[in-house]
């Protein structure tokens, strides 16, 4: 079985500004507070697990993702990802508003990992997946924020991840655009790829996930099969 994910001693810490609300105190120095997001994560995932995530809000779920992805770097720890990592979480995250769709399509798709020439193989597919061709030549700021969403979600899918994040709570569209999304997704559950899902919904995470990985303020409390998420309900 080859490894996806490699996370080794990870440790994540803020800092935190406190302003002084008042006009004396603001000659002196504000103070500061370091909050621990994350401390001392070790996890392996193998190629083609389908990983749930659960927890409590604040519980580090969103920073751990960061990390992965490569938004955010750890304050210590290593971190190996073995192939393309895809999140279907901030899909507008790499858009210009002065672009048109077109260009922003090679742009995204190039930050994506795609090439020139795969994005000109398949720029016909996104742009009719996303159902957006008569405002294809448009700047992004004439677009609704549901179309810059189904571009994006257009572009994440086509880029043929090899790892991919998402939240079962994404909204993208219509229902008739949602139904195609979801169709999307349960193709990639099906196949070898590595999925990772930030959920509340127990029963999605039940229905999807191969291995649950509880997180409960910055550790992993428990990392398993299914039975942790009776265990979970009941905690909560």
């Amino acid at each position: 079985m080859y490894n996806a994910i490699i996370l080794e001693n990870i440790y994540k810490e803020f800092i935190i500004h406190h302003e002084k609300p008042t006009l004396v105190e603001k000659f002196v120095k504000g103070r500061t507070e370091r909050f621990v997001a994350l401390k001392d994560i070790n996890l392996i995932i193998s190629k083609g697990e389908k990983i749930g995530i659960i927890g409590a809000n604040g519980s580090g779920k969103t920073t751990l993702l960061k990390i992965i992805t490569g938004i955010t770097t750890p304050t210590s720890g290593n971190v190996k990802t073995f192939g393309k990592v895809i999140s279907l979480i901030d899909l507008e995250a790499g858009f210009h508003a002065d672009l048109t769709g077109y260009q922003n399509i090679f742009m995204n798709g190039m930050l994506l990992g795609m090439s020139k020439k795969e994005i000109i193989s398949k720029i016909g597919s996104i742009i009719s997946f996303a159902d957006i061709k008569q405002f294809i030549d448009t700047p992004l700021f004439t677009y609704s924020s549901g179309m810059k969403l189904r571009l994006g979600f257009s572009i994440a899918i086509h880029a043929n991840p090899d790892i991919l994040i998402l939240d079962e709570g994404m909204s993208i569209g219509d229902d008739g655009f949602q139904k195609k999304a979801n169709a999307s997704v349960q193709k990639i559950y099906r196949s070898n790829k590595t999925v990772i899902i930030v959920s509340h919904w127990i029963d999605y995470v039940r229905d999807n996930c191969t291995r649950i990985v509880w997180m409960d303020k910055g550790e992993i409390h428990r990392s398993g099969d299914k039975h942790i998420l009776s265990l979970y309900t009941n905690a909560h």
